[in-house]
């Protein structure tokens, strides 16, 4: 595992952040849903929307966390984990860990008090690690939303 590190995503990692999210919508039995362009992701990282971090095994990005602050109007500052995801032929080996120690050492340094996402509730894998790293799995909020034309 020491070919593997994680560092803060820059601009030249986009095309590879895509294509990951792009690989975890097939993950999550919906390719079709992705709609945002790479073009969308380059103006949204430019204006400072999100963030990421990449995993790399040598120069070959195998995996990232797209974060980015947002607010509990009851807890305060929190930074809300969007995508995790890590190559298929990468996972269980310690790459997903090492993402969400460094999403969590980056919620530290941007003072958040606390960090937040989902998780589709059929995807055990993801379940239990984060049960593993001592998350509540809220099951009593439902999510909502609208799109917007």
């Amino acid at each position: 595992m020491s070919d593997f590190f994680v560092r803060k995503a820059e601009k030249k990692d986009l095309e590879a952040i895509y294509a990951l999210v792009k690989e975890l919508a097939v993950y999550e039995k919906e390719p079709e849903a992705v709609t945002a362009t790479l073009k969308d992701y380059q103006n949204a990282f430019n204006e400072g929307v999100f963030e990421a971090n990449v995993a790399l095994d040598g120069k070959k990005i195998i995996g990232t966390t797209i974060y980015y602050m947002t607010y509990s109007t009851w807890k305060g500052k929190m930074l809300y984990l969007e995508d995790f995801v890590v190559k298929e032929n990468y996972r269980q080996k310690g790459v997903g860990q090492l993402l969400f120690d460094a999403y969590l050492a980056t919620a530290r340094e941007k003072e958040a008090v606390m960090v937040k996402w989902q998780v589709l509730d059929w995807n055990e894998p993801a379940l239990n690690f984060y049960v593993r790293n001592k998350a509540i799995i809220e099951k009593n909020w439902w999510s909502g939303k609208i799109f917007l034309e």
